[in-house]
């Protein structure tokens, strides 16, 4: 039996999914955040809006399956959570600004689903990339519990390996998806967000 538990151990530590995700960004003086929160098409327009926000990618984390597709991801076996990876500026957008936004864009007290999005792979979490952002987030949630009745079932965790979705996924809305009409990533801009597949 230890030999057993000792071999699974061995095979999770070597498991590149569940290392932290150290991908550095593009530019000096940025930082980065991983939000989930539902679909992240509409998370991800929301966010492209926001000043300081430099740079936006979908994808796959803090699940125990190497490189993930979508299929994957939406089979529910993989543990994977659809998250925005963000690469920000906090002198124009403090961390905090970040967390308002993730509070306002879902319901973190429904579990693993967003409206008719069910599935783990919709469940509410913020995965930090340092101690700073961590307890940011913890207080954030605990003020965010003051305003409602309901649990926040949200995970704070350490962000994992980021594995980028497919192409078509990234700036979805933006780009209009399946022939529908593109919708402004433009910051600032305060038109409805629509999300359709």
């Amino acid at each position: 039996m230890g030999g057993r538990a000792t071999t699974m151990a061995d095979q999770a530590a070597a498991n590149q999914a569940l290392e932290p995700d150290v991908d550095a960004p593009a530019q000096p003086g940025l930082e980065m955040a991983q939000f989930a929160a539902g679909c992240f098409w509409s998370v991800e327009l929301a966010f492209q809006r926001l000043e300081g926000v430099v740079k936006t990618d979908v994808g796959y984390s803090q699940g125990h399956l190497p490189d993930p597709t979508y299929n994957d991801v939406c089979s529910g076996n993989t543990g994977h959570a659809e998250v925005v990876r963000l690469q920000f500026d906090p002198v124009v957008c403090p961390y905090s600004n970040l967390l308002a936004l993730f509070w306002s864009r879902h319901d973190a007290t429904t579990l693993n689903r967003q409206g008719l999005d069910v599935g783990t792979q919709y469940r509410s979490g913020i995965y930090y990339y340092n101690e700073e952002q961590a307890k940011f987030a913890r207080e954030s949630l605990e003020q965010k519990q003051t305003e409602l009745e309901n649990k926040i079932v949200t995970e704070i965790l350490p962000a994992k390996k980021f594995y980028r979705a497919e192409e078509y996924h990234q700036q979805y809305l933006e780009k209009g998806g399946k022939g529908r009409a593109k919708q402004s990533a433009r910051k600032g801009c305060d038109n409805p967000i629509k999300c359709y597949g």
